[in-house]
């Protein structure tokens, strides 16, 4: 087992774990079934443990408790099937009653940007609450897993308060808890699972530290073991990583553009120091960041170090590099002068109906402030009020994009072609096959403008436009 090695008296107590102590599968709660609660009930139960859904959302709780994909995520919808048929998974509303049945406690609730910017944890406090009732009520050592991402110090300066006032118990000696991130990526969430690039698991005692290192064990034996502090810090800093690549790619592209220089080319080679770059992931020119996760962490991090009063002009800077790369595409199309332009791609990334704060939803605000009659395809989005939802997560984030979200219905089609019908523009946001298909197959002319670099075979327009190269 890997040892974060800061504090060694800390790792050397980490470090003692007995195996032999836990050799029966623990039966696990999961509170709050969205894109990480979701994900992690059903791989949990493909590893043989009995779980027990929660969320106060009665909708999402009858629609995986009949075994069903609340979203669009590979392989997620059958392993919540057969969940359900081995008897294995089960959902409620009722949280106090989840913790009562099982041996562990995951809490994945939403962690959406607050009013003033920082990371808003109401709902990480009500959680706190009913599980501090239920352990209140329980003689066993049962451990209570924070998965959100959420700002150094939450877990013990937020949720353990409220856990041991509630439950009259004492963390580390009477029950566990622990913050362990995760590291899915949207569209191969259930692969990553199973596959983990790496397990963090911070705790304050070794008996928590064992329990959750054996839960993982089947997909990863060597875990990481560190403080809770550092746990909750490396989420923000995978992610604010992420989204300095992304950056960076878009700014070279930017600089080659009116260079004449090819821009791929360049990152080509660039990439292939794995020595010193690290990794090409990412590191390539192409639209904005968004989903989920990254704008809002970006956002969380410039927020606490101004709250430290510390200067991180880089960090600082990444929201509006970010919101630059969408001024760029939106310049592109007026460019081309079209009354009626096509969106190839809605979500932030293929492969999942995931809208939140996806950057072609601002493309979509500042082209409808123009007047431009916009159409969109998606293979992955289905109107419904899944949308409007999507919507509550980001009202403080992104306040201006309501009137598109309410849109949205009436913009998407059943297909690309349907899309680019009489389209003066072509939007191209996602490399997917249809989408490539239908633009290679096209009879009429549009101007094509490429955020994602398909390729030279789909790039049927005399007219063709990429956004960074």
């Amino acid at each position: 087992m890997n040892m974060y090695v800061g504090n060694l008296e800390t790792a050397r107590d980490l470090n003692v774990i007995d195996f032999k102590l836990f050799e029966q599968k623990d039966a696990i709660s999961v509170i709050g079934l969205g894109y990480v609660g979701a994900v992690s009930l059903a791989c949990l139960s493909s590893l043989g443990h009995r779980v027990v859904g929660a969320d106060i959302d009665a909708r999402k709780v009858e629609t995986i408790g009949w075994g069903q994909s609340p979203i669009v995520e590979d392989r997620l919808g059958d392993l919540l099937t057969e969940g359900v048929a081995g008897e294995l998974l089960t959902t409620t509303t009722d949280v106090k009653r989840a913790v009562l049945e099982t041996d562990i406690t995951f809490v994945s609730v939403g962690t959406p940007t607050s009013e003033d910017g920082g990371c808003d944890t109401r709902a990480i406090k009500a959680v706190a609450r009913s599980i501090g009732t239920a352990l209140k009520e329980k003689d066993a050592f049962h451990v209570v897993v924070l998965r959100c991402s959420v700002p150094p110090g939450t877990t013990l300066k937020v949720m353990l308060p409220e856990i041991e006032k509630v439950s009259g118990k004492i963390a580390g000696a009477e029950f566990g808890i622990c913050f362990n991130p995760e590291f899915l990526r949207e569209g191969t969430a259930v692969a990553d699972f199973h596959a983990p690039p790496k397990t963090v698991i911070g705790v304050t005692d070794p008996r928590t530290a064992a329990i959750i290192a054996k839960l993982y064990a089947p997909v990863d034996a060597n875990p990481i073991v560190t403080t809770i502090e550092v746990a909750e810090l490396v989420k923000y800093v995978d992610n604010v990583w992420h989204a300095t690549k992304v950056c960076f790619g878009n700014e070279v592209g930017r600089l080659c553009k009116p260079l004449g220089i090819d821009s791929h080319a360049v990152m080509d080679i660039f990439v292939q120091d794995t020595k010193l770059n690290l990794s090409p992931y990412y590191l390539k020119p192409g639209f904005a960041f968004g989903g989920s996760c990254l704008p809002k962490e970006v956002r969380a991090v410039t927020h606490l170090a101004g709250e430290l009063g510390v200067d991180v002009p880089m960090i600082d800077a990444l929201i509006p590099s970010n919101r630059e790369q969408v001024d760029q595409a939106v310049r592109l199309v007026r460019e081309t002068s079209a009354k009626k332009v096509a969106i190839l791609g809605v979500a932030f990334k293929p492969g999942t109906d995931d809208l939140r704060e996806s950057p072609v939803l601002d493309l979509i605000a500042e082209l409808m402030k123009d007047g431009i009659e916009i159409s969109a395809y998606d293979p992955a989005i289905q109107p419904g009020p899944h949308i409007a939802q999507q919507f509550e997560y980001m009202r403080y984030a992104a306040p201006h994009l309501k009137e598109v979200v309410d849109a949205l219905p009436g913009i998407l089609k059943a297909s690309p072609v349907e899309a680019m019908t009489e389209a003066g523009t072509v939007v191209v946001s996602q490399n997917q096959p249809a989408i490539r298909s239908a633009l290679a197959s096209k009879e009429q002319e549009a101007a094509v403008v490429d955020l994602v670099r398909i390729p030279t075979t789909a790039r049927a327009s005399a007219n063709y436009i990429g956004i960074g190269w």
